[in-house]
């Protein structure tokens, strides 16, 4: 088997580790093709392709026990285990891939840093860590002098759309249906995965930056998160502008206390609740959302944590449980799903979906998959939503778009 960093692999893998007393710069490690997981300071970087699971059309709910048995088959020599990560499809009939990085590269929030080699040889580690710390001081790739940005849905048409689906809301077909429409960015010459993320880890160190074979985003929203029998979500729903000042920022709050605000949360938290619920013991939901301000944007969001019954779902299999929230599609699940699917007119691919990590025990982290693109070469597709309840006007929830695609823009399209 060879990997992305040109690696063979032949035989039994295994995880050796060292500890490296140089900062490494993530996202630049990672480079256009690896993979990265940032939250402020902390998270990881991986290059290369150690083992590869593919996860089919429809078997979402059984990639879990299989990346399980596969990270646990490797033998680890250290601290330091092998994770698993992807980002996966919002779509169930779309064909979805977790990858075990060859080489990993990880930084605790007390900035400890270490790096860790899956493959055949246990003594790899050592001899790469000059190799990793001058990939990720390697110069960086020119810019792009010029960009196109053109809406590829017709903005008249998908405001045409919003007003129908208010309209099915209203008869109660739907509690509500989220609606996506699609920016296509051509540029002049290749955009550099890593300069996008690191443009987004420095603009955005509250919200979890990551990038999976050219998809790369800052998403605020976290899925799910397990360790041990811990597990924690972050559902957000409403949204309002913010702009800076305080009274812009009051001016939000008050946007998000509207009662089309508050219900359209409500749908999402209690139905992330009921399913975390199901594989607790103990559930803690907060009692009011609060103002998580993120950029340009405010949204309603409560914080949910609960303690795992046995035997304990792993972060994977959570969070396919969980997706989709009716925060990406709408509720009931399969109704909105069903028009999301006769009216968008395009598969969303990764946007909106499972983004994240897990390890051989079954902890993990996963985002919901927004403020994301997909990259691939000199081109940009961003798609963004929003959520359609019987109150909604067409403009709002157009600006409301306008305003989810800005953080994606502004950190691929520079002057």
């Amino acid at each position: 088997m060879t990997s992305r960093a040109g690696i063979a692999l032949r035989g039994p893998l295994v995880a050796s580790s060292v500890e490296l007393a140089t900062e490494v710069d993530l996202a630049r490690l990672a480079g256009q093709h690896g993979v990265l997981w940032q939250e402020g300071d902390a998270g990881f970087a991986g290059v290369g392709v150690a083992a590869t699971l593919t996860v089919a059309p429809g078997a979402l709910e059984s990639a879990a026990a299989e990346v399980g048995e596969l990270l646990s088959a490797i033998d680890v020599r250290g601290p330091h285990p092998p994770i698993a990560v992807g980002a996966l499809p919002f779509s169930s009939s779309v064909a979805g891939e977790l990858i075990v990085p060859e080489v990993l590269v990880r930084r605790q929030r007390d900035g400890e840093t270490s790096l860790t080699v899956i493959g055949s040889d246990p003594d790899m580690a050592p001899r790469l860590v000059r190799w990793a710390v001058e990939r990720s001081r390697g110069g960086v790739r020119p810019r792009p002098a010029e960009y196109v940005v053109r809406p590829v849905t017709d903005v008249r048409r998908w405001c045409e759309l919003v007003a129908e689906a208010a309209r099915l809301v209203a008869t109660g077909r739907l509690d509500k249906v989220v609606l996506a429409r699609e920016l296509a960015v051509v540029a002049d010459r290749t955009i550099a995965v890593a300069e996008v993320a690191r443009r987004l880890v420095a603009a955005y160190p509250s919200c979890m930056v990551f990038a999976v074979d050219g998809f790369v985003g800052a998403s605020p929203e976290l899925l799910v998160a397990r360790e041990g029998d811990g597990v924690w979500s972050h559902p957000l729903a409403g949204t309002a502008p913010r702009n800076g000042p305080d009274s812009e920022v009051q001016q939000a709050t008050w946007s998000l206390s509207s009662a089309k605000e508050r219900h359209e949360h409500r749908l999402v938290v209690d139905a992330v609740a009921a399913t975390l619920g199901s594989f607790c013991h103990d559930l803690a939901v907060a009692a009011t959302p609060s103002l998580v301000p993120v950029g340009t944007l405010a949204h309603l969001g409560s914080p949910i944590h609960g303690r795992l019954a046995d035997p304990r779902p792993s972060a994977l299999g959570l969070a396919t449980a969980l997706h989709p929230t009716p925060a990406v599609a709408g509720t009931p699940t399969a109704g909105a799903l069903a028009h999301i699917a006769a009216v968008e007119g395009a598969d969303r691919g990764r946007y909106a979906g499972p983004v994240g990590w897990v390890d051989a025990v079954g902890d993990g982290r996963w985002a919901v998959g927004i403020r994301s693109a997909q990259l691939a070469g000199s081109r940009a597709r961003l798609l963004a939503g929003a959520g359609i309840v019987a109150e909604s006007m067409p403009e709002r929830e157009l600006a409301e778009t306008e305003l989810k695609f800005q953080p994606m823009l502004n950190a691929i399209v520079r002057p």
